[in-house]
């Protein structure tokens, strides 16, 4: 039985959007009356952020929200690292501190957990009719020869490894031991989360509403370099 979910977001020059989706978290309501525990970690942002989420908070006090901060830039993974540690829910979700992604799906990447048949759900942006925002070529491109790299190391059959929406089993992700700091977070998770013995991995369609640099996307054509690099090193190299 799941009686609480814990956020894990990672904050990084978002003030302008964090107030956004905090919003969007706070009138979610989740299936079976289960609660929502936000943790949010500020990776040293140089705007307004820590103002922002602090303010927030301050003016919200009926959204429990867990804040923490790093004193120097690490990267998105380091700030899940911290945020995983520090989670209390059963399960917990990541998620972005853009509007990339909504909240308002979480109660159908829980639905294969509570209906006991998932430990773990990927929320793909490659599958299902949900609407998906019309951008950059290459970064599909890019992203399908990732999945489809990490799934010959861990023969699963993902559509989408490279996707924000992951949800955990807490104690599951908490005695993994993760150590790449930026975006090698997520082929390092799947590959270590799919060498848990019986794990049980399901992916649900979600929507995506990606932004374009101007407004404020971060990831770039060195981090696909890192990708494979995490593939090859947690992946290929332990097969």
């Amino acid at each position: 039985m799941i009686r609480k979910l814990s956020i894990v977001i990672p904050a990084y020059n978002e003030a302008q959007t964090i107030h956004l989706i905090l919003n969007k978290l706070k009138q979610v309501e989740l299936v079976n009356q289960i609660e929502k525990e936000v943790i949010i970690v500020n990776d040293c942002s140089t705007d307004g952020t820590e103002n922002t989420i602090l303010t927030y908070k301050s003016n919200n006090p009926d959204l429990p929200i867990n804040y923490f901060k790093h004193e120097i830039n690490q990267g998105k993974g380091a700030a899940l690292h911290t945020g995983i540690a520090k989670a209390t829910g059963e399960y917990l979700i990541v998620q972005d501190a853009d509007l990339e992604y909504d909240p308002n799906e979480y109660n159908d990447l829980l639905k294969p957990v509570i209906t006991g048949f998932a430990d773990v759900v990927y929320g793909s942006r490659f599958m299902g009719s949900n609407p998906h925002r019309i951008l950059f070529f290459w970064h599909t491109i890019g992203n399908k020869i990732l999945t489809t790299f990490s799934n010959m190391c861990t023969n699963l059959n993902l559509t989408d490894m490279e996707t924000c929406y992951k949800l955990f089993k807490t104690d599951v992700i908490q005695n993994i031991q993760l150590k790449e700091k930026r975006f090698g977070f997520e082929p390092e998770v799947t590959a270590k989360i799919a060498r848990v013995p019986k794990i049980r991995i399901y992916e649900v369609g979600i929507s995506y509403y990606g932004r374009t640099y101007e407004e404020g996307k971060k990831i770039g054509w060195k981090d696909g370099f890192r990708a494979l690099y995490s593939i090859t090193k947690y992946g290929l190299f332990k097969m």
